[in-house]
């Protein structure tokens, strides 16, 4: 069993850095970590979206919020001294595929020398017993084969997102070889799969197409319906995170790299996403096929997290209907103007395996 009260044995009173705690992934986090008894201190630029859920549910009041670019490596030395963490999660990232084609050079430099610059300021900071680089399940050569694909798979991700986190798994795998072997500190890096869950703002992601779409009562546009993806709740992968640096804490020989992502059963396609979304949401929500001739994107992408879950007893815990169930909920307190906070507070505590 692992859920807020477990993380609370270990968390309460530890002193964590989280890098991207502005982004849909990091203010969740955050949110675990401060009900958890955490002292959190976040690094990141600004919210990326507008609204954003850092803003909504008013994290900036609870966290301390240090605005920053992994990218600035005096600036994130100095948050580092002054904060002295114990636990590090680095999500700070340019996270979507098609900014990357957008912005490539941004991207790697973020991705890549932004993972350099953690791990530096982690090699010089005693303090830090635990790391965790939070990287992607884009990051294999994806051959589109129909298995899950393992950790001793090739990394080599095709574009510019993809192949910059496969970039940033092999710079934690240098630095944890060449500077990490006195037992100080263990490093780990966790490949997750697509994540999806209320107070998601971002762009080109299929579920916050559809909740912008019934918010303006329009129908809904999904540009690729078959390719299929490991979709989860943005809780599933987060817990899991939690339980890793704390394992690898208190026993290194848990530190790896590691899967997260859902069982075969909730690999769907975008398509299949979609109709769950519209069965959720109901009120005639409908999507329609609209292919908008955009860059490469995968076609077909699974996990095996067998790893995972053999080391540490580890399942998913809401399968996909609920997972959409869960961010049609969320999301639908939001345009009516509920208090978010509570709302998210109230999932955190439902969760649990």
């Amino acid at each position: 069993m692992y859920n807020l009260e477990i993380c609370k044995e270990f968390y309460e009173g530890k002193k964590v850095l989280v890098t991207g705690h502005t982004g849909f992934k990091g203010s969740w986090l955050c949110r675990i970590l401060l009900l958890a008894g955490a002292e959190v201190t976040g690094y990141a630029l600004e919210p990326p979206t507008d609204p954003s859920l850092f803003r909504t549910v008013g994290l900036e009041d609870h966290v301390r919020s240090v605005i920053g670019d992994v990218r600035d490596l005096t600036h994130l030395k100095e948050t580092f001294a002054d904060t002295q963490p114990e636990i590090v999660f680095h999500l700070a990232a340019q996270p979507i595929v098609r900014e990357s084609y957008r912005d490539p050079v941004t991207t790697y430099e973020t991705n890549v020398m932004g993972t350099v610059h953690v791990l530096e300021c982690v090699r010089q900071t005693p303090s830090v017993r635990s790391l965790l680089n939070v990287t992607t399940d884009k990051v294999y050569d994806n051959q589109e084969w129909e298995y899950g694909y393992r950790e001793t798979d090739r990394l080599d991700g095709y574009d510019p997102y993809s192949n910059s986190k496969s970039c940033s798994e092999l710079v934690t795998h240098s630095y944890r070889r060449s500077f990490f072997t006195d037992n100080r500190c263990a490093v780990s890096t966790a490949r997750a799969g697509n994540v999806i869950g209320g107070g998601d703002f971002a762009a080109d992601r299929i579920l916050p197409d559809c909740v912008r779409a019934m918010a303006a009562e329009k129908e809904i546009i999904v540009r690729n319906p078959y390719s299929v993806r490991p979709f989860q709740h943005v809780l599933e992968p987060l817990f899991a995170y939690l339980m890793i640096a704390r394992k690898q804490a208190e026993d290194r020989s848990f530190e790896n790299t590691y899967n997260v992502g859902p069982d075969e059963i909730d690999c769907v396609t975008t398509g299949e996403l979609a109709d769950l979304f519209c069965r959720s949401w109901g009120e005639g929500a409908r999507w329609v096929n609209r292919h908008d001739g955009g860059p490469h994107e995968a076609g077909f992408l699974k996990l095996d997290c067998s790893r995972l879950k053999r080391t540490f007893g580890w399942k998913p815990v809401w399968h996909i209907e609920t997972a959409v169930a869960k961010t049609v909920e969320w999301s639908k307190a939001y345009l009516a103007g509920e208090d978010m906070l509570a709302y998210m507070d109230r999932q955190i505590r439902e969760y649990g395996w």
